[in-house]
């Protein structure tokens, strides 16, 4: 087995935010996600801290790391100058590279992300670009949502956008060099490479639950799980 505790010293995140945490609580007592969810960022930064292998590895294949908004009010509160939610950001990647993340609810979500905003991000220039954002997957827009993709142009020209147009202004279309500089960027950098590490994974994922999995899109019967499941078990009572 790894040393995962080794491997998460390798994430500069990990190094700025763990110092010497000496298990107040404070952290939890200021976290708006440990208010309504399972979650206790305390919890977690004692777990890695132990550096007990078999417990991270539970920690990287659970739901809970997933839970954190990544708010930082631990940050400004913190007596040692911890950062928890830097510790889970690294465990998160820690947990996305070794395909951990498809063991939890909430970590197989990652696909969905990576299929919706991060690719959105190469498409269009924009995590959310609202003229593609399909009301049948965000029904809790209500109605008015569908009102406005039908009149995309005049209302958000009235509010100064650009709609797709190249040229100054909200909204406006990305030119394709800016967007093949991203793409670049995302290579040098590492992203492109965990993007098709989570692919990987979840092309496994997918396969173990007998679920269609399409090399692109959204319309595929893993993508709908992963962002339609909720085992209801994440928030506190």
């Amino acid at each position: 087995m790894r040393n995962y505790y080794d491997l998460l010293r390798q994430d500069v995140r990990f190094r700025e935010g763990l110092n010497a945490c000496m298990n107040c609580g404070v952290c939890t007592a200021i976290c708006p996600a440990a208010e309504f969810y399972n979650y206790d960022p305390r919890q977690i930064v004692d777990t890695v801290q132990s550096g007990d292998n078999s417990e991270i590895e539970d920690l990287l294949k659970s739901e809970t790391i997933w839970y954190c908004g990544e708010c930082m009010s631990c940050k400004t509160r913190c007596p040692r100058g911890n950062t928890p939610a830097l510790v889970v950001m690294s465990l998160r990647t820690l947990s996305q590279q070794l395909g951990f993340f498809t063991e939890s609810e909430k970590g197989r979500q990652q696909f969905a992300i990576k299929r919706s905003v991060g690719e959105n991000i190469f498409k269009y220039g924009y995590c959310v670009a609202t003229y593609a954002v399909s009301p049948e997957m965000h029904a809790e827009q209500g109605p008015i949502w569908k009102y406005i993709l039908e009149n995309t142009h005049d209302i958000y020209e009235r509010l100064g956008g650009q709609i797709n147009e190249l040229g100054a202004g909200p909204l406006r279309r990305i030119p394709d060099d800016a967007k093949e500089e991203l793409r670049k960027i995302f290579d040098v950098t590492g992203g492109t490479e965990l993007f098709n590490t989570i692919e990987e994974h979840s092309r496994k994922k997918a396969s173990d639950l007998g679920l269609q999995f399409d090399d692109e899109g959204i319309d595929n019967e893993y993508f709908i799980e992963v962002y339609t499941a909720n085992n209801k078990n994440h928030t506190t009572p």
